[in-house]
C-alpha cells in the first residue's frame, strides 16, 4: 500500500523543459488545472500529499519520478541523462532523507533516471534509455540486488517511440504487465500475463496502479477497456500538456 506521494507543480517556465514530443507548446493553467486533479486523484486512493514549490530554475522539476527510486526501506538517488536535471536530484535529496535513513547514490560515469526503472514486486526491470546507461543499470542492480530483488535489463535504445521504459510498461498487480506493441513479446516479460496495448495507444502504457485504482491517461479507450475487463479500478486523467514534454501518470510523484 502506498502512504505518501511527493509532488512538485509545474513551473511558470514549464514549457522551456526538454521535449522530444513535437505536440506544440504546453499551456501553462492547463497544466496547473491537470497537476492539481492529478494530486486530487492520489489524494482520493489514500495517500498524504507533500507538495514542494514549483522550480523555475528546473523547468523540468514537475517530473519528480526521475529523480529517485523508492522502495519501502531504501531510496536510490538517482542521476539524470541530461546535465540541466543533475539539480533536481540536490534538490529533493533533502526531502526524501526525511523519510528515509538507507539513501543510495547513482554516481558517475552512470547516468539513471527513475522513469527507466519499473518495480514488479520483487524484481526490477531495469531500462537502458537515452538516458539510462549501461553503468547506472550496473549499480542500480548492485543496490537492489544486495537487498534481495532480481532484476532484468530492457535496452529500448531502438524503441524511438518512447523515452524512458516505463513510457512502454506498467506492471499492475495479479502478474499482470501492460506493455506497448513493440515489448510485448520480449523474453524479459514472458512470464506475465501480457496485456499488449497498440502503437495507437501506446501513451496509456504510462499508467499507474495506486492502491486499488489504475491512473490512466484519458483519451485511450482500447487500454481503459482492457483494464477494465480485468475488473481494475480506473480513473482517467486530463494528461495533455505534460504529454507535450514526455511526461506521463507515473512521472508526476514519487509514491512510497
Amino acid at each position: 500500500m502506498f502512504r505518501h506521494a511527493i509532488v512538485r507543480p509545474p513551473a511558470a517556465n514549464f514549457a522551456d523543459g526538454l521535449t522530444t514530443a513535437n505536440l506544440g507548446k504546453p499551456d501553462l493553467a492547463l497544466a496547473t488545472a491537470q497537476h492539481e486533479a492529478y494530486c486530487a486523484a492520489l489524494a482520493g486512493c489514500g495517500l498524504q500529499i507533500h507538495s514542494l514549490p514549483a522550480e523555475e530554475q528546473y523547468p523540468d522539476s514537475t517530473f519528480v519520478e526521475d529523480t529517485a527510486v523508492l522502495t519501502p526501506n531504501f531510496t536510490i538517488l538517482a542521476r539524470p541523462g541530461t546535465q540541466s536535471r543533475l539539480g533536481e536530484v540536490t534538490a529533493i535529496a533533502p526531502v526524501l532523507r526525511r523519510f528515509y535513513s538507507t539513501v543510495y547514490l547513482i554516481e558517475s560515469p552512470g547516468t539513471l533516471d527513475g522513469g527507466d526503472i519499473c518495480e514488479a514486486g520483487n524484481h526490477f526491470f531495469i531500462g537502458i534509455s537515452q538516458r539510462t546507461n549501461q553503468e547506472g543499470a550496473r549499480q542500480l542492480a548492485a543496490i537492489v540486488e544486495a537487498h534481495g530483488y532480481k532484476t532484468w535489463v530492457v535496452d529500448i535504445r531502438n524503441i524511438s517511440s518512447i523515452l524512458h521504459l516505463k513510457s512502454g510498461i506498467a506492471y499492475l498487480n495479479n502478474n499482470h504487465m501492460l506493455l506497448m506493441e513493440e515489448l510485448a513479446g520480449r523474453e524479459e516479460f514472458s512470464s506475465y500475463e501480457v496485456i499488449s496495448i497498440p502503437a495507437s495507444e501506446t501513451y496509456a502504457c504510462n499508467c499507474l496502479l495506486v492502491n486499488d485504482t489504475v491512473l490512466v491517461p484519458f483519451g485511450f479507450p482500447h487500454a481503459s477497456t482492457e483494464l477494465a475487463r480485468r475488473s481494475y479500478k480506473i480513473l482517467e486523467l486530463d494528461m495533455s500538456e505534460f504529454r507535450k514534454m514526455d511526461g506521463g501518470v507515473s512521472c508526476l510523484s514519487l509514491r512510497f
